[in-house]
């Protein structure tokens, strides 16, 4: 697998850097109020197949924050959230967040109320997903007759992350913290599920990932039901059996696949830049997103 080749993260006054992710980048506060505390940064970064493109969608990192602000506040009755303030650098206000450290949980918490993606290939191979049986005849894009909390293993960089079983879980974060993260995922994605499908838009999965506070609680971290971490559909345009149009960033896999962009994705080498015509598409999906969930303008 690639090893995705993430530009140098920018230095901030009164915050040392440590680590830089896909998309995020992760700071120590060191002085005042908040010192301690993390400050999170949401680039315009954007990756596929696994590989960061040189190419940015401007605006993407303010997009991600604001939602998933938008979203801590609307699941608080659910779960407590890792948001300490918005009060940040100059320079990356509006796409960081000072947040509180937390022991994260080695899971992806993956909730899935449709059959896609790697659920789909999945259960085409096996008729399960992550150990689930689920009824024969389904199609890409199915219902599922319940939603369904299929984890996975958090991958390095570069690598995929893993559907693995509840079981595998369990043994992984104990009996009680694995009943505990499929319980708040399922009900994180009902009531997300719920709200979204109120204002036309379908939630068919998402991605959660949680941390343990200092007293034990189980906090809900990192971005939340942003396009980056969830597939959005539009409901009026929904037909099982075939792949569904998406807020997020398909516009670019499907380019990357195209015979327009010359880029063999088995030849090791990594994607051309993006046209302008697809940078400003697909920054407009995820305005579109934000701007159909929440109700406000961009």
């Amino acid at each position: 697998m690639p090893t995705p080749d993430i530009p140098a993260a920018p230095a901030l006054p009164g915050a040392s850097h440590l680590h830089s992710g896909k998309v995020r980048d992760l700071y120590s506060v060191d002085e005042g109020q908040h010192a301690g505390q993390l400050l999170m940064v949401a680039s315009d970064r954007i990756s596929a197949f696994d590989y960061v493109l040189d190419s940015t969608i401007p605006g993407k990192g303010e997009v991600l924050t604001r939602m998933s602000l938008w979203w801590f506040e609307r699941l608080a009755d659910l779960v407590p959230n890792h948001v300490v303030s918005t009060d940040v650098p100059e320079q990356v206000r509006g796409r960081a967040v000072i947040c509180r450290r937390l022991e994260m949980f080695p899971v992806e918490c993956v909730a899935r109320g449709y059959l896609t993606g790697s659920g789909l290939l999945d259960y085409r191979a096996t008729g399960e997903v992550c150990g689930i049986a689920l009824p024969d005849g389904l199609e890409d894009g199915s219902r599922l007759p319940e939603p369904i909390f299929t984890p996975a293993t958090k991958a390095a960089l570069g690598d995929h992350d893993e559907n693995v079983s509840y079981d595998a879980v369990v043994t992984t974060v104990g009996e009680e913290a694995a009943g505990r993260l499929r319980e708040l995922t399922l009900a994180v994605y009902g009531q997300a599920e719920s709200i979204a499908r109120e204002r036309g838009i379908i939630l068919a999965d998402t991605k959660l990932e949680f941390g343990r506070d200092a007293e034990g609680t189980t906090v809900l971290a990192d971005e939340v039901l942003t396009p980056d971490s969830s597939r959005f559909w539009p409901a009026d345009e929904w037909q099982p059996g075939r792949s569904q149009p998406a807020y997020d960033k398909q516009i670019v896999r499907d380019w990357l696949l195209s015979a327009e962009s010359g880029w063999d994705r088995s030849s090791g080498e990594p994607p051309p830049p993006l046209p302008p015509a697809v940078v400003e598409r697909t920054r407009s999906r995820y305005v579109e997103a934000y701007e159909l969930l929440t109700g406000l303008r961009w």
